[in-house]
């Protein structure tokens, strides 16, 4: 009865829902590590050093491995590519919670590796099996699944901690991947789920060349290495900001920041809806003007942190979304396509990891905020110029 019911629904609602499944699988993780870091670091004795290895680990994996993930892709195909992802996920969290430091750390660096597999993987899949007009949907649901992802952990983790142990709550983000890994099973059938095949690199829509593709690349690159600089920075440091200029409590720091998370949600889902009224320059136009609001707001007008900290959660769920749709449509085809996303997300996220070290480097070196948000937003004006030169030139109709 319930093949019966399954083989009724629409497949491309079906891989949907696996989409989802798998991006709450790949921000959760890492992010789980920050409200337990206190408890971690009194078991185990790790240094600040260490302790800021734990969450700058996956961003570096990103970086450094983000070729390996497309060949891995390419070569044994995307379907076995997630499933090495949620699997990897799954090892990752197990090994991280079950024993001492080494294991933690070996535990988070497997965890990196397998999330850089899904973080090329997914828009493979999204390029070849669904229809040009349904990509943009495919690509803002998953980016809202990964803020889903990351929000749910960051409020679950620390009381698990309080009521289990920072082990348990840890291993607790394994749930996940378990049902991830049942779930895209049953939905691509067992031997494409575990299978190696190259029937990715074949499949999907053959685009013709668009003319100055190389620059296109190293604009999108360009933009999403601002839009990673941005969003890691402002992760990080939102909340002492907060703290130290507008005299919040901690609490009411972490959940005032929390904003910058939940509406990133809102961009990722707004994107596509948008972009069938307006241009994907206007999107972009747009998205790069409240991702300017973030640190140009702060530094003029703190007050209204709550405005700023809501334009830079729907600017950075709206920018990554809008990026990787400009890959899909760009690249010609399935091997372009994951050729262009490894050097963006590579090149993009060795910014990335160095973002909150410079800033609270330069925060601390000068004693005032106002240096560091100067740097944020010269970040985003990266992301503003990057991103709007590149999307501009996705052909109309795809």
């Amino acid at each position: 009865m319930s093949g019966q019911l399954l083989a009724k629904v629409p497949k491309a609602w079906i891989l949907l829902a696996c989409i989802g499944l798998l991006a709450l699988n790949l921000r959760g993780p890492f992010v789980a590590v920050p409200p337990v870091v206190g408890v971690i670091q009194a078991e185990l004795g790790f240094s600040p050093v260490v302790l800021g290895l734990l969450t700058s680990i996956p961003v570096l994996c990103f970086a450094v491995a983000a070729s390996l993930a497309s060949l891995t892709a390419r070569k044994f195909g995307a379907e076995f590519a997630v499933t090495l992802t949620i699997l990897g996920v799954l090892a990752g969290v197990i090994v991280r919670s079950a024993g001492g430091a080494a294991l933690v750390i070996a535990g988070t660096v497997v965890i990196g590796l397998a999330i850089t597999v899904g973080n090329i993987a997914v828009p493979l899949i999204v390029r070849r099996d669904f229809s040009p007009k349904r990509q943009g949907t495919a690509m803002g649901v998953y980016t809202a699944a990964l803020n889903i992802g990351s929000f749910l952990t960051s409020m679950v983790t620390a009381p698990l901690a309080e009521l289990a142990g920072w082990r348990v709550a840890l291993a607790s983000v394994g749930i996940l991947a378990v049902v991830a890994i049942v779930f895209w099973t049953l939905a691509v059938g067992p031997r494409a789920a575990f299978v190696p095949s190259d029937a990715a690199v074949n499949g999907g829509e053959v685009h013709p060349a668009v003319k100055g593709s190389g620059w296109i690349t190293a604009g999108l690159t360009a933009g999403f290495t601002g839009q990673a600089f941005s969003y890691y920075a402002v992760t990080a440091w939102l909340p002492s900001y907060l703290n130290d200029e507008l005299g919040m409590s901690a609490s009411a720091a972490g959940a005032g920041s929390s904003l910058f998370q939940i509406f990133a949600i809102v961009g990722g889902l707004g994107v596509p809806f948008a972009a069938k009224y307006f241009s994907t320059t206007t999107v972009s136009v747009a998205l790069g003007l409240m991702w300017i609001a973030v640190p140009a707001g702060l530094m003029l007008a703190p007050d209204l942190w709550w405005l700023w900290s809501t334009s830079g959660g729907v600017a950075q769920g709206g920018g990554i979304t809008l990026i990787f749709i400009a890959i899909i449509k760009l690249a010609k085809d399935q091997a372009s396509a994951g050729r262009m996303s490894a050097t963006v997300q590579g090149l993009g996220y060795c910014f990335a990891a160095v973002a909150p070290p410079l800033v609270g480097f330069v925060h601390n070196s000068t004693g005032s905020w106002t240096p560091a948000l100067l740097l944020v937003l010269a970040s985003t004006l990266m992301f503003f110029v990057g991103t709007t030169s590149s999307v501009r030139l996705v052909p109309k109709g795809r």
